[in-house]
C-alpha cells in the first residue's frame, strides 16, 4: 500500500479540536527535566466510576490486585455476559498516554472500554499499571504480568463467569500497544494452570529507535505524536541511561529480544497513514513475520494517532469490525 504524501488529514472539526486540547494539556503538564506536573494533571483527567448497573450495556467493577503499588484493574463485562451458559473471551488491555498519563478510569478511555466490551462480545480487564517517569520499565511490564498471575490464581470475587481464560488476548493503544508486547513477552516465560494468551492486537503501538524515519520526519509536525513529544516521553519511560535502541523501544532493533524461538501468539499490528510511528509499527510486522509469527497489518491509510477514540470516524468502526474477526479466527483455533 503507498504510503500517503499528505501531511495534515482531513477531520471533522470536533476531532480535531480535542486532539488539540489533548496535546496542549500533556505539554502544559510535562516538564523539560522528565517528569510530570501531577497536581496540574489531576485537574484535567476526568474520571468515570465504576457501575454495577449497566451503562450503555456494559457493567464495570475495578478490583485491587496489590494496594502497596496500586495495581489495579477495571472489569468491563457486557449484558450479555452475565449467565454461566455463556463464554466470552478475555482481552487484558493496557492504555495509552505516553506511558506517563491516564488510566482506566479516565473518561475517555472508559468509554473506548465500554464500546469494546459491548461491540466485541468480551471481557475486558484494563490494568492500572505504573505511570512513568515515577516508575520506569519494566515496572509496567511487572504489572501486567501479576495481573495475568492473579487472574489465573485467584478466586476473584464478581469475577464474571462467563469469562474464558483459555481465550485470553493481551491488547492496548498507543503506549498501551507497545507494553501490551512486552508483558506478552514476560508472559511467555510464566507458568498459567488455567490461563492461556492466543492472541496480541497491538493498536498504532508506540515504538521507536535512534534513527528518524521517513514518517517521523514527514509528520513531524502532528497533533500528537511530534518527535519532541515522543522523545520526552522515551526519556521519562526508559530506565536511566538508556538510548531509544532499548528494547523496550525498538523491538526489533540492535537490541532486541529474539523472539523467534519463543511461542509468541498471532498479532494483529494496527497502523495509521497519519501517524507518525507508523514506519516504526511496519517494522514491527515486519519483524514478527520475519521470525515466523503469525501476524496480521491492518492499515487505516487517512487514520491519525488515536482515531480509535473517535467513535465518528468510520476507522474507528472498521477497526472493531476488524479486531471482532481477529478474535473469532483465534477462538476457533482452539
Amino acid at each position: 500500500m503507498s504510503q500517503n504524501p499528505n501531511t495534515s488529514p482531513n477531520l471533522p472539526w470536533k476531532c480535531r479540536l480535542l486532539m488539540n486540547y489533548v496535546a496542549y494539556l500533556v505539554d502544559m503538564c510535562r516538564r523539560p527535566n522528565f517528569t510530570v506536573n501531577r497536581r496540574l494533571y489531576k485537574l484535567f483527567d476526568l474520571k468515570s466510576s465504576p457501575s454495577k448497573t449497566p451503562i450503555n450495556g456494559v457493567t464495570t467493577s475495578d478490583i485491587m490486585v496489590d494496594a502497596s503499588r496500586n495495581l489495579w484493574f477495571r472489569l468491563f463485562t457486557p449484558e450479555n455476559g452475565s449467565g454461566n451458559d455463556v463464554s466470552l473471551p478475555v482481552i487484558m488491555y493496557f492504555h495509552g498516554g505516553g506511558f506517563c498519563f491516564l488510566g482506566p478510569d479516565t473518561s475517555a478511555l472508559d468509554r473506548f472500554c465500554k464500546r469494546l466490551s459491548r461491540e466485541l462480545h468480551v471481557v475486558i480487564v484494563s490494568v492500572n499499571y505504573r505511570l512513568a517517569p515515577e516508575y520506569r520499565f519494566p515496572c509496567q511490564q511487572d504489572d501486567g504480568v501479576d495481573v495475568l498471575k492473579f487472574l489465573d490464581t485467584t478466586n476473584i470475587e464478581g469475577f464474571p463467569a462467563c469469562a474464558n481464560l483459555n481465550h485470553c488476548f493481551i491488547a492496548g493503544d498507543s503506549a498501551g500497544g507497545n507494553l501490551a508486547h512486552q508483558v506478552t513477552l514476560g508472559a511467555i516465560e510464566t507458568y498459567f494452570r488455567k490461563l492461556k494468551i492466543i492472541g496480541l492486537i497491538t493498536i498504532q503501538p508506540l515504538l521507536g529507535g535512534e534513527e528518524r524515519t521517513e514518517s517521523e520526519v514527514r509528520l513531524h509536525k502532528s497533533t500528537l505524536m511530534p518527535m519532541e513529544r515522543t522523545d520526552w516521553m522515551w526519556k521519562a519511560f526508559l530506565p536511566e541511561g538508556s538510548n531509544r535502541d532499548h528494547p523496550a523501544c525498538n523491538v526489533f532493533g540492535p537490541n532486541a529480544i529474539d523472539v523467534s524461538g519463543l511461542n509468541f501468539p498471532a498479532t494483529a499490528v494496527v497502523v495509521g497513514g497519519f501517524d507518525t510511528l507508523q514506519d516504526w509499527q511496519k517494522r514491527y510486522y515486519k519483524g514478527l513475520k520475519e521470525s515466523g509469527k503469525e501476524v496480521y497489518l491492518i492499515e487505516y491509510p487517512n487514520a491519525v494517532h488515536s482515531f480509535y477514540a473517535h467513535p465518528e470516524l468510520p476507522e474507528s468502526s472498521m477497526l472493531i469490525e476488524e479486531c471482532g474477526d481477529f478474535i473469532r479466527k483465534q477462538c476457533a483455533k482452539t
